[in-house]
């Protein structure tokens, strides 16, 4: 600096770092993965001060390490067979939302399961071209309160102010059981060998059979002598269970190998993972490990455990993460969810907000305690909708900005409530957990509201900023019996083709809730409540509900039951028609459209529809 002494400089230095550390942020958030970013780039646009704090050099550093194996298992489908960016995020599981078209997951891999290298450079590129406000190299390492205000210490003692905390940290911290009997012979996933050749010959034992345990099996398949997983529970595979953070296709190979006995074994039971309540022990004897009985030490060996009675070369541990606890231990603490995930996740509100910190809140990866085996709110295709829903939650809290609606006569929520149907990704990734809103009003109008969280609606007033009311939901859900493991989803009668028994259908599908009073019900469970009156819209193989019988005209009638009156549309000659024969006493539409001059006149091309005739 010219002109600056020795001594005028380092006091300068001194009062900037002090009116840095004094200086009270409206919104600091703690990780620039991609939920953290997703809530840079909302807080941004809508000009709201903030900043990201970032333990690592580069934005989503998560990604430079894992998946160890580099393949992703989150699905990158390109071409969908139409152009419509809503409903093309339904199959794209990478993208966040931002303003540059040209920041889409297609743009950087072209493989159906990209490479996390390929995710990295996405994210710097989010990051860099959207210029988040990002504080690199700084990681929190405690979390504390002064009045009002919290204060997160970094690791070099630098003191953040904020009003508002959002933690989106994800879990990172590999789950290591703290009295599992020999755990500490075992390699943890974070640190495991990626090059095969370090297995040729190999005798393996992978604790774990998610997808990390998979991910490493699949690596090794081909080199080790055998390999064998063993977990507490039955193994869960996604494409029955139809929640994708269980074990996915793409990394089941060792099912195959175990079934076709190519020597390669899965087992549970008596053994489990070498858990808390495991009592049976890793014993290290002559550079190979054993599995022994814990109170005993005595071998496993007998014929009743015949897969027990070898040793292994390696053995290892492929347990998950969990959450960092360690910033919330002061004065500020997050206790875990009881539920969910038990110890993995933190408790949370359906809000969103800290169940014993208010002012603090939870985005993305850790906040899918709330729908934990039930949803997708724990990964990127289901946390950016999540995302979002919580920073309209927060413009309505503390900028009295309400949650974005749409008033629209009754006429019309039919013809609008199917095209959001046909075109949602946030109720279709985060189904039964996000829905559609339209709050009747003195039933001549509605306000709709786009993905509202479910759980919330309790608190629909403080949440959305809009009043409550008798209200209609849409969201989607799978059948209650066809998910789970070892179901047979592949049976011959696994699906519904007729309108009449769509409440039997097992495919993902909408299901509408007509809710008279919903200030009655409660709407913090895992099912949804009761409702006044609901209707399910068949299954279809095209994910294309626009058929008029099959679709359309149950909709309608189920609205029109509701409302209590025709909502069928007409072109102005018909309404015209309807008027010299009946007077005043003609459809809603023609008295909310023709009457105010906006009605559709009839073309020689088009069909025209009868008075009476079904629309």
């Amino acid at each position: 600096m010219a002109g600056c002494t020795l001594g005028r400089c380092v006091l300068l230095f001194a009062i900037l770092e002090l009116v840095a550390s004094s200086t009270v942020r409206q919104y600091c958030i703690i990780g620039a993965g991609p939920a953290g970013m997703q809530m840079g780039y909302f807080l941004q646009s809508a000009g709201r001060d903030y900043v990201v704090l970032e333990r690592n050099a580069t934005a989503g550093a998560f990604f430079l390490q894992f998946p160890r194996h580099r393949k992703l298992i989150s699905v990158n489908k390109r071409y969908t067979g139409g152009t419509n960016k809503e409903f093309n995020l339904r199959h794209d599981w990478h993208t966040l939302f931002s303003n540059d078209e040209q920041l889409e997951m297609r743009y950087y891999s072209t493989k159906y399961f990209p490479d996390a290298d390929e995710y990295v450079r996405y994210l710097h590129d989010y990051a860099e071209k959207l210029k988040l406000n990002i504080e690199y190299n700084t990681q929190v390492t405690t979390v504390d309160k002064e009045g009002t205000n919290y204060v997160l210490v970094d690791q070099n003692g630098g003191r953040h102010l904020c009003q508002v905390v959002i933690v989106s940290t994800g879990i990172w911290v590999p789950n290591i059981p703290k009295n599992a009997c020999g755990i500490e012979h075992a390699v943890g996933y974070e640190s495991v060998s990626t090059d095969p050749a370090d297995f040729e010959g190999k005798v393996v034992l992978i604790l774990g059979r998610g997808n990390s345990g998979f991910e490493t099996a699949d690596s090794i398949v081909g080199s080790a002598g055998y390999i064998h997983m063993s977990s507490r529970t039955r193994i869960r595979l996604a494409y029955q269970t139809h929640y994708v953070g269980d074990v996915r296709a793409v990394n089941d190979q060792l099912v195959d190998t175990y079934q076709l006995k190519s020597l390669d074994g899965q087992f549970e039971g008596s053994l489990g993972h070498v858990g808390e309540e495991s009592s049976v022990c890793i014993e290290k004897k002559d550079d190979k490990f054993h599995l022994v009985h814990k109170a005993a030490l005595k071998e496993f060996s007998d014929v009743e455990d015949p897969m027990l009675r070898h040793p292994y070369d390696i053995i290892i541990r492929c347990l998950g993460f969990k959450f960092d606890f360690g910033p919330f231990n002061g004065s500020v603490s997050l206790s875990p969810a009881s539920q969910g995930g038990g110890s993995k996740y933190p408790a949370i509100k359906p809000n969103y907000e800290a169940i014993n910190a208010s002012n603090l809140y939870v985005a993305g990866t850790i906040s899918h305690s709330l729908d934990f085996r039930k949803s997708s709110g724990g990964f990127i295709h289901g946390f950016r909708y999540t995302v979002r829903a919580l920073f309209r939650h927060l413009e309505w809290r503390y900028h009295q900005v309400a949650w974005p609606s749409v008033t629209l006569p009754v006429v019309d929520v039919f013809e609008h409530m199917l095209k959001r149907i046909n075109e949602a990704s946030g109720p279709y990734q985060m189904f039964g957990v996000l829905a559609d809103v339209a709050m009747i009003r003195n039933n001549a109008t509605v306000e709709y509201l786009e993905e509202v969280p479910i759980r919330a609606l309790s608190t629909f007033q403080d949440l959305t900023g809009h009043d409550n009311g008798p209200l209609i939901l849409w969201t989607y859900q799978y059948g209650k019996s066809y998910s789970g493991p070892g179901k047979d989803v592949l049976r011959e009668d696994r699906a519904i083709g007729e309108p009449l028994k769509a409440d039997k259908s097992n495919f993902l599908h909408p299901v509408i809730y007509y809710y008279e009073d919903p200030t009655k019900v409660n709407w913090n469970s895992e099912n949804l409540p009761e409702p006044t009156r609901y209707h399910h819209i068949v299954e279809d193989f095209l994910t294309d509900w626009t058929q008029r019988r099959l679709h359309q005209i149950p909709v309608r009638r189920f609205l029109e039951a509701i409302f209590q009156t025709d909502l069928r549309s007409f072109f102005a000659e018909n309404c015209f028609e309807y008027i010299l024969t009946y007077g005043r006493d003609i459809p809603l539409y023609c008295k909310q459209h023709y009457l105010q001059g906006n009605s559709i006149a009839w073309l020689d091309h088009m069909e025209k529809v009868e008075i009476g005739e079904d629309f």
